[in-house]
Order: C-alpha cells, then structure tokens, then sequence
C-alpha cells in the first residue's frame, strides 16, 4: 500500500473496519488486532470535544501506537466551532481519518447533543462537517443509524444523507438499525430494533458517487463477503473484539494479500514487545491482556488460557512471566495457520453479535 496516496489507501483500507467501541477499542486492543490484519481500518472508541479540549493530558485520550495506522478517531460532539478544533488537533497527531459519531444511543451523550439524536439535527451534522472539513485535509466520515424513534426509514435517511453530503462528507458508515432513544438501553439497542440491510443497500444504489458502508449484526466472512456485493464496506463490531481471530483471514480474503498472522501463538508472541513497552510506561498488565481472552476461543487450553490471566495479570508487579505462563497454558498444533477463506464463513465464538 505504500506506492498509494495516502487518502487512496485508506479507501483500500475501509472495505473492512473494526467498530469504535467504548472501552473495548482501546490502543491496546488496537495494538493486538494488528497483529491479526495489517490492512484493515481500525477506530478509537469514540472521543468526546470535551475530552480533548479540556482533558489533561491529551496523550491520555490520543495517544496510540504507529503500527496501529491506518487510524481513525472517532469523536463525539455538535458544536462545529468545537468539532473542527479537535479535528485538527487530529490531524496533527497523525490521524488518516475523524469520524463523526451519529449512532450512539446512551442518556448520557443525549444530553449532549452526542450521538443518534443528531439524526434528528441533519443541518447540525451538516455544519459540524463543513466545519471539520475546512480545517482539515485528512477524510471527515459519519457513522449513522438508519433512523431514531418514529422516523420514517426512508425519508428521513435520505433528507439526512443529502444535507450531510452536500456539506461534503463522502462517505457514511451505516449501523442497519433504528436507535430508540426512549425506552431501550444501549445494550437492547445493539440487538432488538431489527436489522435492515436492505435499506443501507438502497442507499448505496442511490447514491453511487457515496461510500457507503454498512455496521450491525455481521458475524462471519461470508456475510462479509455478501455485503460487499452491494455496499462499498463492512464494519465489524462484537465478533471482531470476542472472537478476535476472525480478523486473521480478513488481509488475504478482502484485499488479496498475506496477514500477519499464521498462527495464535504467533500472534500473542508478536504482541510481546508491545505488552513490554506499555509495561514499562507504567501500564498494568490486565489493561493489555483482557483483549486477548477471546484469542484461544473454542481452543483446547482456550478456558485454562483465560482464566490464568484473569487471575493473575491484575495483580501488583504482574509482568510477561504471567502472560507466558498463560500461552504455555494452551496446546500449539503442529501446522497452524489463519483459516482459510473457505471455512472462514462460520463464526466460532458462539457470541450473538
């Protein structure tokens, strides 16, 4: 990717993302998803304005790893004087994109103007954009909803896809289901309105000039595979973090190139020097290792390999002894390797996404 300009390989890199999650999609995590998929885009959980105007010090809520780009910070605000500062402020710290959060349901950043209740304010967003836009050269993405509440899935998707592009946003990231504000918390939200594909479909028909991508229930290879027929990009939320060795088939299979990772000790191995460099800034081993317990899913060992580190890694002085002690834990087949993209369309976690 190093001959492609710089915003043509991050289009490359969007066919496939990880979800911002909150206190999920930490640079830890970030670090150890690396290791599994070199091309795909990854995201921050999402940032408040608040947070990095007045939040000490930035580093706290910025600071990452090079090896995790390409990178994309989410952040999550209204006010468009306030939105452009901070995307400027990462683009100097070496973020490719700013993505502006429209999807998340919770009371808390409601109260904000934060999240899917801007679906209701399309000329807010659409300020917010322009705004971001003119500070910075780096890509301004929205991440969506098909709608809030009472809105009508179609027309109120449209007028809000039309006002935020003509502000000159792009690209859209669409979660395929409704936020209910009032009466559904963040975690129904995530599985009881129903999933409506065919609607982000319609919307990429309708708007070819658009990248659309589509967010929201998707589990395995296959579906991945089948999106892409009718949208320009997936984003893979639980099943990526939970069963985080999905995404070690994602570089061959999406974008036709080697990943980094053949094995899954391979991969935990390859994360030690990181683990090592964060411990010595003073991280705490638990921090870095609570995003691995899924590595070994469905693993012989896989149960002994998560409970030695949930016992062990929180403690005062815990180091790399205990995260090797942990690998030693689980069996290392003779010939390993990333699973093929054939009998990759299955989903091993058994988590529901």
């Amino acid at each position: 990717m190093a001959e492609l300009k710089r915003n043509d390989s991050l289009e490359v890199a969007r066919r496939f993302s990880v979800a911002p999650m909150m206190d999920w999609t930490t640079r830890d995590y970030r670090a150890f998803a690396r290791m599994l998929t070199r091309h795909a885009l990854l995201y921050t959980e999402m940032v408040t304005t608040g947070a990095i105007l007045h939040g000490t010090p930035r580093e706290r809520f910025l600071g990452y790893d090079a090896l995790e780009h390409p990178l994309a910070l989410q952040l999550g605000g209204s006010d468009a004087g306030e939105l452009a500062a901070c995307a400027a402020i990462a683009e100097e710290w070496g973020y490719d994109e700013v993505n502006l959060n429209v999807g998340c349901p919770s009371d808390r950043v409601q109260n904000n103007l934060i999240g899917a209740c801007l679906m209701a304010h399309p000329q807010t967003v659409a300020a917010a954009v322009r705004a971001m836009r003119d500070a910075v050269s780096i890509p301004v993405t929205v991440k969506c909803r098909i709608g809030i509440d009472d809105q009508d899935e179609d027309a109120d998707l449209t007028r809000f896809i039309r006002q935020v592009a003509d502000a000159g946003c792009e690209t859209f990231i669409v979660h395929a289901r409704k936020a209910w504000l009032q009466g559904l918390s963040p975690r129904e939200n995530r599985d009881v309105p129903p999933l409506n594909y065919p609607r982000v479909q319609r919307l990429k028909a309708q708007h070819p000039e658009l990248h659309i991508g589509v967010n929201g229930g998707i589990r395995t290879l296959a579906e991945c595979r089948a999106q892409l027929e009718s949208v320009d990009s997936v984003m893979v939320g639980r099943e990526a973090y939970r069963n985080p060795w999905l995404l070690a088939s994602i570089d061959e299979a999406l974008y036709g190139r080697p990943g980094p990772a053949t094995s899954r000790h391979g991969a935990a191995r390859a994360l030690r020097p990181y683990i090592a460099g964060r411990l010595a800034e003073g991280a705490r081993l638990n921090h870095i290792t609570r995003h691995l317990l899924g590595l070994f899913q469905g693993c012989p060992g896989g149960r002994r390999f998560r409970r030695h580190l949930s016992e062990n890694a929180h403690r005062d002085g815990a180091g790399l002894g205990v995260f090797d002690d942990a690998l030693g834990l689980v069996p290392e087949p003779h010939e390993t390797a990333a699973p093929s993209p054939a009998r990759a369309g299955h989903s091993v976690s058994g988590v529901p996404s």
